[in-house]
């Protein structure tokens, strides 16, 4: 029943909204959402309207009053624009969950490896020859040593990404 009201009412709410966008100044997708949530709200808490087509007539044009009131109070940011560079919380969450992953990787490294790499990302900006300090071990071993652990720590990031994918 709630299928057919909504199949019926579509082409009614679409000419409703294109009709009442341009007088409140907003866009007729945008009244057309408003009244499908307002309508299924209804649905949900009272049922029905009695008269669907009279209801979703007075439901569109109240949205666009609405609309009318909220675009003469808002006003845009004349001095200071919105700062979008920052990341947002869905590319921090994702940065985070990546940074995890790698140095988790970097923990199961076998031998000297995991020391290496710490030593190699630390905050400090170590030199070569004072990494090779750090480890007790001498500044020649210490490239060859670092690409080979790269090399690991890329097969195992490489597996990791492989397994997730196909489970996925």
């Amino acid at each position: 029943m709630t299928h057919d009201l909504l199949t019926e009412l579509r082409p009614l709410l679409t000419a409703e909204a294109s009709a009442e966008a341009y007088a409140s100044g907003s866009e007729p997708g945008d009244l057309e959402q408003a009244v499908w949530l307002r309508l299924l709200e209804r649905l949900q808490s009272q049922g029905p309207p009695p008269d669907p087509s009279g209801w979703l007539r007075d439901a569109v044009r109240d949205e666009g009053r609405l609309s009318r009131r909220t675009h003469g109070v808002e006003r845009p940011y004349d001095d200071e624009p919105a700062d979008d560079t920052r990341p947002g919380p869905e590319q921090l969450a994702l940065s985070a969950a990546r940074h995890r992953v790698v140095r988790d990787a970097v923990r199961r490294l076998p031998g000297r490896c995991p020391r290496i790499m710490a030593a190699l990302l630390s905050p400090r900006d170590l030199t070569y020859r004072e990494i090779a300090g750090e480890l007790g071990i001498s500044q020649g071993s210490l490239g060859p040593e670092r690409s080979r652990c790269l090399g690991c720590l890329r097969r195992m990031l490489a597996a990791e990404v492989a397994s997730a994918e196909a489970r996925g």
